[in-house]
Formats: structure tokens, C-alpha cells, sequence
């Protein structure tokens, strides 16, 4: 094994010649203490990036009337969310049609990980304690970062509340008591305490209870005629996290540990007029990370991350509560360990570059029959360079990973493999705050530990599923004095994605044994824009809104003799987009929001048998605040799904109509 870690970093060493030389300064990443205060905006398009980025921050993620991280996504362009129903549902995030496992989700700087089937459910992450969500496509603007930050197809980096306090301050509390349809009893608290000048620590703990109980009509062959409960959807989750952070001359450090443990039924499909289901299963996910950045030289910088995960998972199907299963009672158990060293030198005012060497070791335990029991070892380097030259600047990334498997009987060969990435910015008015991007990336993603050893199904020849993206777009931005209309700013890109290798189940010679093998081949040809503005009208009303847009045509070019060769690919509509509307007057606020998903197949098969129709919820949030001795108290009313539409973001999985929430929240 080290002597293929020897030669893997062989190939880096002759790229890394003269960078000693000299080097580069303070971060531009997220990462870094520099933070924004909360901002009282819809969203926020982020301008004058290299990278496409979408963000929502502060207040806004409040406002949208959303649950969990997923449903604050469905309001960012290019983005498409599978959602299983319900409070305690699966939910799955999938970036410009190029699938769940080609997206990297990044909890306060560092990933995290399932390398048992890569799938990250983003319906247990609260936005209680989250400060913003940005979305990246390709990777983040910066080149300052781990490797594992250049090795996904789009990324999603969500950050939490870092404390912040005014001269005196030594303590914030927010205590959240949140209530409504579905029986949801939601109480959080957080509280931030000053210890020295340069020491904080946050304590953010979350309950969650719901019955998971709602009506909702099925639709038969003549129409929605059934009216039903959707039942076994209930779920009890507790989330508790911690964190210290320190600030340094010239730098920064900080500690966290997460826990998250739930219960929750899975309420399955409804087919067959079959209405409940039986399954159960528990989670138990913990991590500890920790990062220090420091500016050593003005030409050096030196950022390290360190991270222990341990994830276990409880499936239960009881054929004595439903006859129509097998039994199955399965416990699986994920630990991960990951290290990193992202290095900057600064060469020249305009040119900066990078090395970064991540470490990543997996290993998944279960107790099923004639199981792998499989160890991963990962080792990712990268180089980067960013150039400036006036109003133009250039980005630009090599990373190479190598991956080792070891199993208890026939292991799957070492990949190795070299990918770029080439970013471009140019400004092409002085005074015009006018960008042209443009970007193209070529980036896997590895078979899971599922995809290979999963006990009948996996296939340990897989290939790694390649992803190639092309994007050209452009931002632009006005501001505006003395008029209603204070500022303006649009973006759009059109892009063409392949996705290659795609791994697919296909059955064997007997129907009830599939296997995993490299058969999909995907074109993604698409469109992204979003609208933001933001109106003041006299001294007390401020309103913003944000528009977001996507075209997509994304065809299965797999198999040329089937007979639907080019159709549209499942659950990709071509039409999407969404509305946010935030009004405030005084004390007062009132948000609306509007979300369309257009027209699809649930299959790669086109036909009218997997046809699903359109579908859109408005939602509408009332609320108000009042000066309350020391702090301040929030009472807030939503309403979601105003209009009690019937639909389903995954076929036979019914949502719900229209549901309510009352929020009472009180901060000092």
C-alpha cells in the first residue's frame, strides 16, 4: 500500500518544483471568521465569482418556510430534490441532472461522507443553527481549500452560527418552540458564551416529534378518487452539537462535535391500493472535526482539517406486522477518518498557487451473510492556481486520487486517476459591474461499498462514473439611487454535462440477483437564471424577491436499440423554477414563496403509462416582533401549500396538502 502512496505522489512532486520559492496570503474561502451579519434579503446571488454560486443566508433561510436544509434547495435554479414524504422522508439533492453521488455536501469546511451507498439524506440537517447554504457548480472560488473540496461535480456548503459578540457581550441564548400540522413538536435552543477575548463556545441542541399523519387523495386510472392517511410516517430525532472556537494572530481554530439519533417509520409506497407499511429504522450519526488556519509568512498560509465519523443504521421489516414482506432485520456501521493539509503560496501579486493532500480512511461493518466487510484508504492530492491580470482572472486544478480497497475475500483494483479543472472571469467594463464566466471540469465519483460488495448485488470490476461539464454564463448588477428600485442583479448560465459509466442494476440469470455494471451514458443540455431585486417604498416598507429558472433536456443515450434511446431521463422535468417574495414594514413581515416543477417520467421509458404531471406549492408566512425586556420575542405563522394541491415528487409517494406551523422565538 505505501508504495503506492510513493509512486501516486511521484506524479505530484515535479508539479510542486519552485513553490517553495515563495508564497501565498489570507484565505478566500468559507472557512474563513470573516463573516457577514445576517442579512434581512430573500437571497443573496452571490457576484463577480469565477464559479456559478447561489447562496441564501441569515434571515432568509427563516423566512422561506422550510423545514431542513432540502426544502431551502428547491429555491436555488439547477437543482432537483427527491423527496420520499412527509416530515421525517428521505430526502436526496441532485445538482444539474448528474446524480445524488456526484454532489459533495460540506458541513462547516469539511464533508460528509457515506461510503456505504453515498447518498447524504439532507432532510435531517435543521436550519435552526444554520447561518447560510451556498451552492457551488464545479467547485468552490477558491483555491485555497482541501483536495477533497475539488472532487465533486457541484457542492453544497453549509454553515453554521460562529459566535460573534459587541463589546460587553458575553452571552446570546435563542430558544425556538416550533408547532403545527402533523402533530410536529419542535423545540431548539442555542446558546453562545464569550470565555475570553479569543475563545467562544456555541451549544445548539433540537427535538423533533411528529406523527407523520396526513390526508392525501390517490389517484386511480379514472383520477384522485381515494382519500386516505398516510400513516407510518412518524419520527423522533434529536440533534445536539457543540463547538469552540479560537481566533489566532493572524488566523483561526475551531472544534466541533455533532450528534444526531432518530426513530422513524417508512410509510413506503402507495401502489395497489396498498396504503401502510411497516418498516422501521434507527440512526445514530456522530462526528468530531476540527480545522486551524494561520497566515505564517505573507507569502504562506497553512490550513489543517481533521475529522472522525461513526454512523449506525437499524432496518427492521416485520412480516408479523405486514405480511407482505420479508423479513429483514439489518444493522450496518460506517467510521471514517479523514485528514488534510491545504498549503497557499502567493508567487506575485496576480499569482497565487496551491497543494493540498487529504487522507481518508472507511470502513462499514454489517451483519448480513457472506458480507464483504470492506476497508477503504483514499488518497487525494491537488494543485491549483489562480492568475489575475487586470479585470480577467483565471483559475485552474489538477487532482489526483488514489483508492485502495481491502475486503475479506476478492477486492476491487486500485483506481487511479488524474482530473482538471479550468475556471475563466473576465470584467469587460471599468464601470459596469458586468462578468462573463465560463468553466469546464472533468471529475468522478467512485463505486460505493454498496456498488461493489453488497452481498449478491455488487460487481468489484466497476469503472469510476465520470462526469465532464461545460458552462459559459455571465452576472450582472445595478444600483440604484433616489428611486423605489435600489438594486438589481441577474445571472445565467447554459451548460452541457456527460455523464459516463453510469452505474446501473441490471438483473442476472436469475430475476431475482441484479448486479451493478457500467451501462448509462447521460447528455445534460440546460439553462440556469435567477432574478434578485431589492425595493425600499418611503422610510418603513423594504421588499426583495428572487426568481429562479431552469431548462433542462437531459437524454439516456445507454442503450442505441432500445426504443427509448434519447428520451428524458427519470424524475428531470424541463421546466422549473421558483418565486420569493419578502415584504417588511416596522415590526412587521410577510413572506410568500411559489415553487414549479414541470412535467416528467418517472422512468427512462417515455411513455404516458410513467408520465407525471406538473406540480407547485405556495407558501405564506406572517410575522412579528416585539422589544421584550432584554431581548426580543418572534411569533411567526406559516402556511404551507396554501392551495392543498395533490401531488408527488417521487411517483407513489403522496406529499402533503395544505399544513400549518407556529413559530415562537425568543433571543437576547
Amino acid at each position: 500500500m505505501f508504495y503506492r502512496i510513493y509512486g501516486f505522489l511521484r506524479l505530484f512532486i515535479p508539479l510542486c518544483a519552485g513553490l517553495n520559492a515563495c508564497m501565498a496570503a489570507h484565505a478566500q474561502s468559507l472557512d474563513s471568521l470573516q463573516h457577514v451579519e445576517e442579512v434581512v434579503i430573500t437571497g443573496h446571488i452571490v457576484r463577480r465569482e469565477v464559479i456559478p454560486v447561489q447562496e441564501l443566508s441569515g434571515r432568509a433561510l427563516q423566512r422561506l418556510g422550510t423545514h431542513n436544509v432540502a426544502d431551502a434547495l428547491r429555491y436555488f435554479s439547477g437543482v432537483q430534490i427527491k423527496d420520499y414524504g412527509g416530515v421525517g422522508g428521505l430526502k436526496t439533492v441532485n445538482i444539474r441532472s448528474m446524480g445524488t453521488n456526484h454532489v459533495g455536501v460540506f458541513y462547516d469546511g469539511i464533508e460528509l461522507g457515506n461510503a456505504q451507498n453515498g447518498t447524504v439524506d439532507l432532510g435531517r440537517f435543521s436550519l435552526d443553527n444554520m447561518e447560510s447554504i451556498t451552492l457551488y457548480n464545479g467547485q468552490k472560488s477558491a483555491i485555497f481549500q482541501p483536495a477533497k473540496d475539488f472532487g465533486s461535480s457541484g457542492s453544497i456548503y453549509l454553515q453554521t452560527r460562529t459566535p460573534r459578540f459587541e463589546e460587553g457581550e458575553h452571552d446570546h441564548v435563542k430558544a425556538t418552540f416550533k408547532s403545527g400540522s402533523f402533530g410536529v413538536v419542535n423545540p431548539a435552543l442555542l446558546w453562545e458564551h464569550r470565555i475570553t477575548e479569543r475563545v467562544s463556545s456555541s451549544l445548539s441542541a433540537e427535538y423533533l416529534h411528529s406523527s407523520g399523519r396526513y390526508r392525501f387523495t390517490y389517484r386511480m386510472e379514472e383520477g384522485y378518487d381515494t382519500t386516505a392517511v398516510r400513516r407510518n410516517g412518524d419520527i423522533n430525532a434529536l440533534r445536539v452539537e457543540g463547538g469552540t472556537f479560537g481566533r489566532l494572530e493572524q488566523g483561526y481554530w475551531r472544534a466541533k462535535a455533532y450528534l444526531y439519533t432518530s426513530e422513524r417509520g417508512y410509510p413506503g409506497a402507495v401502489v395497489r391500493n396498498k396504503f401502510s407499511h411497516e418498516d422501521r429504522q434507527w440512526d445514530t450519526n456522530f462526528f468530531v472535526q476540527g480545522a486551524l488556519k494561520k497566515d505564517f509568512e505573507p507569502w504562506y498560509s497553512l490550513l489543517v482539517n481533521a475529522k472522525y465519523a461513526y454512523d449506525y443504521l437499524h432496518y427492521l421489516a416485520d412480516p408479523r406486522k405486514d405480511e407482505s414482506i420479508m423479513y429483514t432485520d439489518n444493522r450496518y456501521y460506517q467510521q471514517e477518518l479523514y485528514l488534510s493539509a491545504a498549503n497557499r503560496f502567493k508567487l506575485f501579486p496576480w499569482w497565487e498557487a496551491s497543494f493540498s493532500a487529504d487522507y481518508q480512511f472507511n470502513l462499514l461493518d454489517a451483519d448480513l451473510r457472506d458480507f464483504a466487510y470492506p476497508r477503504r484508504h483514499t488518497l487525494l492530492a491537488s494543485v491549483a492556481t489562480s492568475l489575475r491580470f487586470g479585470r480577467a482572472e483565471l483559475q485552474a486544478s489538477l487532482l489526483g486520487t488514489l483508492v485502495h480497497d481491502r475486503t475479506r475475500g476478492e477486492s476491487a483494483p486500485d483506481k487511479r486517476k488524474l482530473t482538471p479543472a479550468v475556471f475563466l472571469s473576465w470584467r469587460p467594463f471599468a464601470r459596469a459591474d458586468f462578468n462573463l464566466r465560463a468553466f469546464y471540469k472533468r471529475i468522478f465519483r467512485m463505486p460505493t461499498l454498496n456498488d461493489l460488495y453488497y452481498t449478491f448485488v455488487g460487481n468489484i470490476n466497476l469503472d469510476p462514473e465520470f462526469t465532464t461539464q461545460y458552462d459559459v454564463g455571465f452576472t450582472y448588477g445595478w444600483k440604484f439611487e433616489h428611486t423605489w428600485l435600489r438594486h438589481l442583479s441577474i445571472q445565467a448560465d447554459l451548460y452541457y454535462n456527460e455523464v459516463e459509466n453510469k452505474i446501473v442494476a441490471t438483473p442476472t440469470s436469475n430475476f431475482f440477483r441484479w448486479t451493478m455494471v457500467n451501462l448509462g451514458n447521460v447528455e445534460i443540455r440546460g439553462i440556469d437564471a435567477a432574478l434578485e431585486s431589492g425595493w425600499a417604498i418611503g422610510r418603513d416598507f423594504t421588499l426583495t424577491t428572487r426568481l429562479n429558472y431552469t431548462y433542462q433536456k437531459a437524454q439516456d443515450f445507454t442503450d442505441p436499440t432500445s426504443e427509448f434511446y434519447g428520451g428524458q431521463i427519470p424524475y428531470i422535468p424541463w421546466h422549473s423554477g421558483s418565486a420569493a417574495l419578502n415584504l417588511n414594514w416596522r415590526r412587521w413581515e410577510a413572506s410568500y414563496s411559489f415553487i414549479y416543477t414541470g412535467e416528467r417520467y418517472s422512468s427512462q421509458a417515455n411513455i404516458v403509462y410513467n408520465y407525471q404531471q406538473p406540480w407547485y406549492t405556495s407558501d405564506l408566512s406572517l410575522g412579528r416582533s416585539w422589544e421584550l425586556g432584554r431581548g426580543e420575542l418572534r411569533a411567526t405563522l406559516e402556511v404551507n401549500n396554501l392551495l392543498n394541491q395533490q401531488y408527488e415528487v417521487v411517483a407513489c409517494y403522496p406529499m402533503p396538502g395544505i399544513n400549518f406551523k407556529i413559530i415562537a422565538q425568543y433571543s437576547f
